[in-house]
């Protein structure tokens, strides 16, 4: 039976997401946007999407370094599927089972392993990969040449190292048994937010946006802390209201802004669709042997 609850809450999420698309789109020359999406180079935007391609395949690998520390060890095939299926339900099927619920379900009933640890391990996942876009913003902060920035350079300075140092130190207080993959994880991550950075790159080269690169770039990290947020579908609604406001702050053009906007979540969505494969035939988790 349908829970009332979950229900309510994917009505809402729907809500938000059509208010802030509305809301955007009162706000912009909707005819200047798609003009500027025709106008889109089909080679750029292939590299954009082999990329996020790239990242998410990244992603995927860092999720299997923490089972593997829970000596769950999944091999990297297994494990890809079962991202991919994530990623499908994730962003196309809002109102069931979210993707990292799904992972933490099957694997718990496919493993003996305690819940809070499956639960802890997707959390870390997740904050490891928000870490890393909180570095990666930081530092194109201290490099874009903009007055907005005046005076927080410091603190943006200051917080790429503080946010280390929390978050190791939470790892080693509160989960301690997958410490010894914490500069691995970030490693991943590094990696993983390059290809991103590198599919928003060619997004831009595919609008022939050749100026303001790295505030451009900024905007789209801050978009990606924003859109984790569980309040609208996918991010949507929230992820374009962010660049729309991000380049009316940096005095950027808020039409091309949210054109990047929108086709980078139609490349993820095409990502994502390949999980569609492993929800007709659910993927067998195989295991590889240590010895």
């Amino acid at each position: 039976m349908a829970n009332p609850r979950k229900n309510l809450i994917t009505v809402l999420k729907f809500v938000i997401s059509a208010a802030l698309i509305y809301f955007i789109f009162t706000k912009l020359n909707f005819e200047e946007v798609l003009g500027i999406l025709k106008r889109t180079d089909l080679f750029y935007l292939i590299l954009a999407f082999l990329f996020l391609l790239i990242s998410k395949i990244i992603a995927a690998f860092r999720l299997n370094l923490y089972f593997h520390k829970l000596k769950i060890y999944l091999t990297h095939k297994s494990n890809l599927k079962l991202y991919l299926l994530g990623m499908f339900y994730n962003l196309f099927l809002p109102g069931g089972i979210g993707g990292d619920a799904y992972k933490g379900y099957i694997i718990k009933k496919k493993f003996d392993i305690i819940t809070k640890r499956v639960v802890s391990v997707l959390v870390l996942d997740r904050l490891s990969g928000l870490l890393l876009i909180f570095i990666y913003a930081s530092v194109l902060a201290l490099l874009i040449n903009t007055n907005t920035f005046q005076g927080f350079r410091f603190l943006f300075a200051i917080g790429i190292f503080a946010s280390i140092a929390v978050f190791w130190f939470l790892n080693k207080k509160f989960f301690g048994y997958v410490l010894s993959v914490f500069w691995k994880s970030a490693a991943y991550s590094a990696l993983l937010q390059l290809g991103q950075l590198a599919s928003v790159f060619f997004i831009l080269k595919a609008l022939s946006i050749e100026m303001n690169t790295g505030a451009y770039l900024f905007i789209f990290l801050i978009s990606s802390i924003v859109s984790v947020l569980p309040l609208t579908i996918g991010g949507i609604g929230s992820r374009e209201v962010t660049f729309f406001y991000g380049a009316t702050l940096l005095s950027l053009d808020e039409n091309a802004s949210v054109g990047i906007s929108m086709i980078f979540f139609l490349l993820t969505a095409l990502v994502s669709l390949f999980g569609v494969i492993y929800h007709f035939k659910k993927p067998e988790l195989e295991t590889k042997s240590l010895g």
